[in-house]
C-alpha cells in the first residue's frame, strides 16, 4: 500500500501530512474544538504536534494515510483528514479525523474531498467497505456523512471518552463496495478526479 499519495481535483488537494505542516495547521486548530465530539485534543501547539506525530506513526505502521487539506481556490492549507484503521486483510478502512477551518466549512470542499477519498478507497485500494464513526450528538457531521450515501449500521453506546470526560455514544456508518458505483453515479455525478494519486 502506497501511503505517499496526493489526491486532487479542481477544488481540493490532499497532501501527505508531515511534521512541517504544524505551523500551517495551528491557526486552524485554535479556531475549532474537535475534542468536543472526538477523543483528540489539539487545543495547544504541543498537543497538535503530538497529534501529528501519532498520525505519522500510524502511517509508518501502514495503519493510516493522513493528509493536509489544501483549498485550491486559496492555495492554503485548511485542515486535515485521514484514512485510518486500515485493515488490508478484511479490506476495510475508516475515513475520519477530519477538521476544516471555519471559513472553508459549508463551501462544498468537504464533499469534494470525500469523493476523492472514497474513489481512492474503492477503486485504487480495492476496499470492500469504508466506515465512518461519529459522536451521536454531532448532528452536523452525521448529516454530512448521510449525504455521501453512508448507511447507519448501529450505535456503540458510551464507548469513547471525549472532552470533560464525557463518554460519547458512537454512530457507525458504512458504505459497501457494491453500493459505490450507484453512489458515484447519483450523489457524485458532477464530480471528477484530475488524477487519483501520485507518488511523491
Amino acid at each position: 500500500m502506497n501511503t505517499e499519495i496526493i489526491l486532487e481535483n479542481n477544488s481540493v488537494r490532499l497532501l501527505p501530512l508531515a511534521a512541517r505542516h504544524l505551523d500551517d495547521l495551528w491557526p486552524i486548530a485554535k479556531s475549532i474544538d474537535i475534542y468536543e465530539y472526538g477523543p483528540n485534543d489539539i487545543s495547544s501547539k504541543e498537543k497538535l504536534k503530538a497529534y501529528i506525530a501519532t498520525a505519522l506513526k500510524s502511517k509508518h505502521e501502514q495503519q493510516a494515510i493522513p493528509f493536509a487539506i489544501v483549498d485550491k481556490n486559496t492555495s492554503k492549507i485548511v485542515g486535515s483528514t485521514r484514512f485510518g484503521q486500515i485493515d488490508l486483510m478484511n479490506k476495510v478502512l475508516h475515513i475520519g479525523w477530519t477538521w476544516i477551518a471555519p471559513e472553508s466549512q459549508g463551501t462544498g470542499l468537504n464533499q469534494q474531498m470525500k469523493f476523492l477519498m472514497l474513489h481512492h478507497a474503492f477503486e485504487t485500494l480495492q476496499m470492500d467497505k469504508v466506515e465512518f464513526r461519529i459522536d451521536e450528538r454531532n448532528v452536523k457531521s452525521r448529516k454530512a456523512v448521510e449525504k455521501l450515501g453512508a448507511s447507519l449500521e448501529g450505535i456503540l453506546r458510551k464507548n469513547v471518552f471525549v472532552k470533560n470526560r464525557f463518554k460519547r455514544s458512537t454512530c457507525c456508518y458504512g458504505i459497501l463496495r457494491e453500493e459505490w458505483q450507484e453512489i458515484k453515479r447519483t450523489i457524485f455525478k458532477d464530480y471528477s478526479t484530475d488524477f487519483d494519486g501520485e507518488t511523491l
